[in-house]
């Protein structure tokens, strides 16, 4: 098995409604996701893929949807305020973790027909979170 990395940088804000701690507030994050992509064997130039086609895929979808964008839980309290002042945000079904955002960029490069093997956003320095499908 082959294995490519290729890492894209990010920012976005969110918070965690009802979580016990301060990420219940809103904050952000600088965040590094790293996305591996496998295949049993090489393609006619000897590659996985082309890490640009990677990166292509990926800081499309990252630009439209999470880049500088506040995510939120959809039944969030603050989305009228945002919608009342013409604020960038997206709503979605889940709480917009680490994990959560991990696995939206995997299945998006599935999508786009990449053998993702797995995603890893790391949050800050020290953690991060990781979506793969065995």
């Amino acid at each position: 098995m082959y294995i490519i990395t290729k890492e894209v940088y990010f920012c976005y804000g969110h918070r965690l409604m009802n979580h016990p701690g301060k990420c219940r507030n809103l904050h952000g994050h600088s965040v590094k996701a790293s996305i591996a992509i496998k295949s049993d064997e090489l393609n006619q130039q000897g590659m996985v893929c082309d890490f640009a086609d990677v990166r292509d895929a990926v800081e499309s979808f990252v630009d439209q949807h999470l880049d500088h964008n506040f995510l939120l839980h959809k039944d969030d309290p603050i989305i009228p305020a945002l919608l009342a002042n013409n604020e960038r945000f997206l709503a979605i079904d889940e709480h917009p973790t680490a994990e959560v955002l991990s696995k939206m960029i995997y299945q998006h490069l599935k999508r786009e027909g990449l053998n993702v093997d797995q995603v890893v956003l790391w949050e800050t320095a020290s953690a991060y979170a990781c979506y793969r499908e065995d």
